[in-house]
């Protein structure tokens, strides 16, 4: 049997209110500076197919007051932002000359000759060599907004849904989308940067988290990585977030500083929460990068993402959309021997522009390398 945790708790937590729009004055709140127009209390559908009650947020590509970056550095001798690196030497870096020359030695050079790194902004271009960083441009000259689906009465699902590369978990507060671990070097041969805050930019020209960025400095203290974030407070206590299912996230400790007790296999667990005496369901992060759940217990709303970008996550153009967005994967097809619809389907169920390569590849039962040679802006 689901359990639902009922719009009263979340009313005792000062998060939500049983109105037909509502006001984001205090720190359990979507910030203003984020939203497009009022946060509104709608209809909506869960993905086990139950009516129920939503948040929508329709949301700017970055808040206006958070500062952003930096990504890649520009040569050598400058410092950029940070990866998590899962080949040979694997861990989390500052993305400086040190960490660049150990990839060239494994054989994933990002420069050239001269020191210079190689860049290219996923936005408006696709990389020119084998090895470039990934350094998106947000979209500032248009009127692109997203919208997401946040359920108001939390449901607690049959079984666990398990987090992918680049999936959906949820938004935080300050109003900026979270999104599950970034794609791997190993995949693509490129490395999408990200700041020290844990976030950088969408294809679509719109900025995301892929970390718990209020606690961020935990993860490099854990990890000895020489990075602090500083465009984002620091909390341990603090709630970041809510989640996709409606369950909101917090930092590495309790509201009194304790560690929390038995979590489970998403990071989460049943307690009382800052502001709230009441025992609810939430989650916690890690003290290891990415430091988000790595499951969702709830049950999220059908269709809780959109954008109106022109490609990427959430794009009529982007993973599960129909629109025409993005890069041409004609060529790709071509090359491989396989149908364009399968192609596209297959880099839709991965994660799309930025899929896991080698699950494309086995859905396809292609080559790895040779889809690699195969995509655009390759070679």
């Amino acid at each position: 049997m689901q359990r639902v945790w009922t719009t009263s708790i979340f009313i005792a937590a000062g998060c939500f209110a049983p109105a037909m729009a509502f006001a984001h004055s205090d720190v359990d709140s979507i910030s203003d500076q984020a939203l497009v127009q009022p946060a509104q209390i709608v209809d909506c559908t869960l993905e086990n197919g139950d009516a129920a009650q939503c948040a929508s947020y329709t949301l700017k590509f970055v808040p206006d007051d958070l500062e952003i970056g930096p990504f890649c550095p520009a040569t050598l001798d400058d410092v950029g932002g940070i990866w998590d690196w899962d080949g040979e030497n694997a861990g989390l870096y500052r993305i400086d000359g040190d960490y660049l020359k150990m990839l060239s030695g494994l054989g994933y050079t990002f420069y050239n000759d001269d020191g210079v790194v190689n860049v290219f902004d996923i936005r408006v271009e696709g990389p020119e060599a084998e090895h470039e960083c990934i350094a998106g441009s947000l979209d500032a000259g248009s009127a692109m907004s997203i919208t997401t689906l946040i359920p108001i009465a939390p449901v607690l699902a049959d079984a666990p849904t398990s987090l992918g590369t680049v999936a959906k978990v949820g938004v935080a507060l300050d109003g900026v989308p979270i999104f599950a671990d970034a794609p791997s070097v190993l995949d693509t041969g490129h490395m999408p940067a990200l700041d020290t805050c844990g976030g950088h930019v969408d294809p679509g020209g719109w900025y995301h988290w892929h970390a718990t960025a209020t606690d961020i400095d935990t993860v490099f203290a854990q990890d000895g990585v020489d990075a602090s974030c500083a465009n984002v407070a620091q909390d341990q206590t603090a709630q970041f977030a809510y989640a996709f299912d409606g369950f909101p996230m917090f930092g590495s400790l309790e509201a009194d500083g304790a560690v929390p007790v038995g979590l489970d296999q998403c990071g989460g667990h049943i307690g009382t929460t800052l502001g709230s005496t009441e025992e609810v369901y939430h989650y916690h992060a890690g003290d290891g990068f990415p430091n988000l759940p790595t499951c969702l217990m709830g049950v999220v709303a059908q269709d809780n993402f959109a954008t109106t970008a022109a490609q990427g996550i959430g794009s009529a153009g982007g993973p599960g959309g129909g629109g025409q967005g993005g890069p041409d994967f004609s060529g790709t097809a071509e090359a491989l021997g396989v149908d364009l619809a399968d192609l596209q389907a297959a880099l839709d169920a991965e994660g799309g522009r930025d899929a896991d390569l080698a699950k494309v590849a086995a859905r396809l039962t292609v080559s790895l390398d040779d889809l690699q040679a195969a995509m655009p802006g390759r070679p």
